[in-house]
């Protein structure tokens, strides 16, 4: 094998390599053994926007398993492959160019940090001659991703393709779940090379050791007013559905992290509700009030703990079950960390069988007739007047099937979807819960392609829409059916909700001037219809659905409401 005199044959100071053996594997290109490797990992679909820089790869995808999503932007890329990583015990997998591609898709990697997911993004580079030349949109990856990504790696050795491929995989899905990013300059991914495959290598799961099962039932034993709280995407609908068995046998209940409801059933007897910014009511003083919190798969965090306020007594007693052994993002007290993931955990807490105390099920009754008035549709006949979420949900929702879907970006719409959409299972709520707004579409497409048969639902604010509006053009090209629900109310609500707050009656830099949304859908190709009044509301669900199951394309519902009319 001959390699190109501008890439160095091995490592300085590394040991020659011996002969390749008579039998060798068959040559290949880095490039077709990178695509290779991903069928190998069981990578379904990989979320692409091309570049010159790893035509290579692009080669090799051609005649693969794997689906190639060509998207209209990096963002979007990124976001639906983050979505894919939520969904899945596998990460997802994005690829796009160098300089501005890198850039446009570094969105979606914060969001996979924050949230935790598995995710895998490909950046093509320059070729390796041309380094630090500044050669034609030539970044430093290393110094852009290096501090919101769980390893970055450049294939700077074409042997190792395979090999890097793997050590991506396991670093995105070992410990706590996070982004990696792999470099492919465009150059080493031409060389051919032995084909040999890497084997995937096996994620710890952890689990709990007697002494760890000891303390917890000893803890539950002692409460009165014990608390679960899952969240993190690190699920199986298994582990799920063992623990909501678990807690309705024991009466015991559970409230969702921000943005991740779904683990336990929303009509499960033991759900009582989320919690995170703006939570309702019924969650609002659980953390403070409970005796024993048990968190399962993610820490209190910023978010739950309302900006490190809430839970901060080092008297409060808190069991963290996750398998990141470093609890990054936690806040206030640890009396015990159990080192597992969700499953794994749960496996061995079912095995814990104690005497119910009717305590468990007093404050397991109210706080879940709270959660259930929360929750109570309001009415579905229209009103006089302008149209409002209110009546779209109490219209849309008796029409969900057990496994519908929701997805989210950011923004004050999405608390309607947290306190009427019925999430059933394990990942039926999708979002950013690092506040990224443009998340809605994507993550919707993504969901819809990945369970063609469910039905995915979208509530996106008319700010956040039009930041990644543009691949519902990939949505009519791949076939995703989402429904698209646009909140238009003329303005970034949160933001405007923080500016009263603080700056009150002096509104700056928050209101908005919007498009005919529903004439967009309908450009892309898809059903799109505007309602302005309440009384079109119900034929407007009516219509929308008789689009994405009788015409098999996705449908956009424009609803033009009040500014200031809030979910809660």
């Amino acid at each position: 094998m001959k390699l190109p005199a501008t890439i160095p044959p091995t490592r300085p100071g590394a040991p020659q390599s011996s002969p390749r053996p008579a039998a060798a594997a068959a040559i290949k290109s880095a490039g077709h053994v990178i695509v290779d490797s991903l069928v190998a990992h069981g990578v379904q679909r990989a979320h692409v926007v091309p570049g010159e820089s790893f035509l290579d790869v692009l080669d090799g995808l051609h005649d693969s398993t794997i689906e190639t999503i060509v998207c209209r932007h990096e963002g979007g890329a990124a976001y639906m492959a983050e979505a894919d990583g939520k969904m899945n015990q596998l990460p997802g997998v994005a690829m796009v160019t160098r300089g501005p591609g890198a850039a446009n898709a570094h969105v979606g990697l914060h969001t996979a940090w924050q949230d935790s997911t598995p995710m895998v993004l490909f950046v093509g580079l320059i070729p390796f001659a041309h380094r630090d030349r500044e050669a034609f949109q030539e970044f430093d990856i290393k110094a852009w991703f290096d501090t919101g990504a769980k390893r970055v790696m450049v294939l700077d050795h074409a042997e190792r393709a395979s090999e890097i491929v793997a050590e991506a995989f396991f670093a995105a899905m070992s410990g706590r779940p996070g982004p990696v990013v792999v470099g492919l300059p465009e150059d080493v991914i031409r060389q051919d090379i032995d084909s040999t495959l890497h084997p995937p290598i096996p994620v710890a799961t952890g689990g709990m050791t007697t002494a760890d099962s000891g303390a917890l039932a000893t803890a539950l034993a002692a409460s009165t007013k014990p608390l679960f709280v899952t969240g993190g995407n690190d699920w199986t609908q298994e582990g799920a559905d063992l623990l909501t068995r678990w807690l309705e046998k024991h009466h015991i209940p559970a409230a969702a992290e921000w943005r991740t409801e779904g683990t336990v059933p929303f009509h499960s007897p033991s759900y009582v509700g989320p919690i995170g910014y703006g939570r309702p009511r019924p969650t609002y003083d659980l953390l403070e009030e409970t005796d024993l919190l048990v968190f399962v798969g993610t820490v209190p965090g910023d978010v739950i703990t309302d900006g490190f306020l809430c839970r901060q007594d080092w008297n409060k007693k808190n069991f963290l079950v996750t398998i990141d052994p470093s609890l990054r993002g936690r806040s206030g007290p640890v009396s015990y960390q159990i080192v597992a993931k969700p499953d794994v955990f749960i496996r061995d807490l079912v095995k814990i069988d104690l005497p119910v105390k009717s305590e468990w099920k007093a404050w397991t009754s109210r706080m879940r007739t709270e959660q259930e008035s929360f929750a109570a549709l309001p009415p579905a006949s229209p009103v006089d007047g302008q149209a409002r979420m209110d009546t779209l949900m109490a219209n849309l929702v008796p029409t969900l099937p057990a496994d519908a879907m929701v997805t989210l970006g950011a923004g004050e719409h999405t608390n309607w979807a947290h306190r009427y959409f019925p999430t059933q299972r394990y990942a039926s709520m999708i979002s950013a819960r690092n506040g990224s707004m443009g998340y809605s579409v994507p993550s919707a497409i993504a969901a819809s392609l990945a369970y063609p048969g469910r039905r995915i639902v979208t509530i996106a604010g008319d700010g956040e829409f039009l930041m990644n509006g543009q691949e519902l053009a990939t949505a009519a090209q791949y076939g995703a059916t989402p429904l698209v629900i646009v909140m238009d109310n003329q303005e970034y609500g949160t933001i405007r909700t923080h500016q009263e707050r603080h700056y009150p009656q002096r509104v700056s830099g928050t209101q908005l001037k919007n498009p005919e949304f529903a004439l967009m859908a309908q450009a892309f190709g898809g059903f799109g219809i505007k309602v302005e009044h309440d009384r079109d509301i119900p034929s407007a669900v009516e219509a929308a659905l008789a689009a994405i199951h009788e015409d098999r394309v996705f449908a956009l519902i424009h609803l033009v409401v009040e500014q200031r009319v809030k979910a809660y």
